[in-house]
């Protein structure tokens, strides 16, 4: 009588779905939670943890490792270390930036753990040839193509200023800007590196009001875009277009500084508008449950944790498995169609479609390309009101 029990209760067990049967993973998560980066960071860590609450109706219970890399490429190294050996995560997703994520990329190699790097952008991540990192954002490269292309689209500009900040993040992204102006055939009048968190950038900013340049590029996080923008005004200087390349003038507090954001434009991964599958609803649910506007960082985290965790629960947590199926897999969310190729030099590598923003009114907008358009873009610059 009891071994039928035991059989009956057996075979009730093999007979729940499979969202009542929750498959167990450890993933790892590396990002700036505090330091000078944690304005974006904060973005990275609210799109995980909406992604952690999608994949538990999925059936996927997931152990998340948490670690702060505080900005640091040692600290990231050192954490990248530990959640590989010590904790054995099936994967790591993260780090925030650039430099970081450069760091910890060959690391990847050695401990032969899947990394998926969100929204780091420098060109040279996945140009190694690695075959443990895979990157689901677009590169530095498309950020500066996507807002040339728009201005060339919308103006006739000649000649162009860049300004970065001297890491691996803007250094990448001048680059970027210089080679794409030169085959747009737009000459590049002025080239500035500066050190993020300098207090005064005036004198900077007088060399690039002299050039007179018809667009002016810059490469900042958010507390340096502010102070750029905010003494560009002072200054006077008025291009036909203001561009920034994402990270910090993408995010709504630069946004909502008004006087010095208006009809700034901003290339972007994703916007809260895109017609993408489920994209529209993750931004209301984003503002619902944190009060505020994602950037496209939390739509890159939400992601980058939805594949990696739900690739992670098909292989069993298999490290090598893992990596093959992400190797192999396609997937059509919230960032529109990820694959990750080989091309043009890159090794896994999602070849993401940008997107560019104008702040209107303090509120980012999407316009540019046109079939993503959603307000008309404001060109050339005004001037300042």
């Amino acid at each position: 009588m009891f071994g039928k029990i035991q059989a009956t209760a057996l075979a009730l067990i093999l007979a729940l779905p499979v969202a009542a049967q929750a498959a167990k993973v450890k993933i790892g998560f590396v990002n700036s939670i505090t330091g000078p980066e944690a304005p974006i960071g904060e973005n990275l860590t609210n799109g995980v943890t909406l992604a952690l609450e999608d994949l538990k109706k999925k059936g996927i219970d997931v152990e998340l490792v948490k670690e702060d890399d505080t900005g640091k490429p040692e600290k990231s190294m050192a954490a990248f270390e530990k959640m590989a050996t010590r904790d054995r995560v099936a994967g790591i997703v993260g780090p925030y930036s650039s430099k970081c994520a450069n760091a910890i990329a060959k690391l990847a190699e050695k401990y032969k753990t899947p990394l998926l790097i969100p929204v780091a952008s420098k060109e040279e991540i996945t140009r190694q040839n690695l075959k443990w990192t895979f990157r689901l954002s677009a590169t530095t490269y498309d950020y500066a193509t996507i807002l040339l292309d728009m201005a060339t689209s919308l103006g006739r500009p000649k000649t162009i200023a860049i300004i970065n900040e001297n890491t691996d993040f803007g250094t990448s992204g001048a680059k970027s800007a210089k080679d794409y102006a030169g085959k747009k055939g737009i000459r590049v009048v002025a080239e500035e590196a500066y050190a993020p968190g300098s207090p005064d950038y005036r004198s900077t900013l007088t060399k690039i009001k002299s050039k007179k340049p018809d667009l002016v590029f810059m490469v900042s996080y958010v507390a340096d875009a502010i102070l750029l923008m905010r003494q560009s005004r002072e200054i006077g200087i008025t291009p036909q277009a203001f561009l920034g390349a994402g990270a910090g003038f993408a995010t709504v507090s630069f946004a909502k500084e008004k006087a010095i954001s208006s009809n700034v434009f901003s290339s972007t991964q994703w916007t809260g508008d895109v017609n993408w599958p489920g994209a529209k609803e993750f931004n209301k649910r984003y503002i619902t449950k944190f009060g505020k506007e994602p950037t496209y960082h939390a739509a890159t985290a939400y992601e980058s944790m939805m594949i990696m965790a739900e690739t992670a629960a098909k292989a069993g947590g298999n490290r090598e498995k893992i990596r093959s199926e992400l190797k192999s897999g396609k997937w059509n969310g919230i960032m529109g169609e990820v694959k990750f190729a080989d091309y043009e030099g890159y090794t896994n590598q999602n070849k993401h479609q940008m997107l560019v923003e104008q702040i209107q009114n303090g509120v980012h907008q999407t316009v540019y390309p046109p079939k993503y358009v959603s307000k008309k873009p404001v060109y050339p610059f005004p001037g300042w009101k």
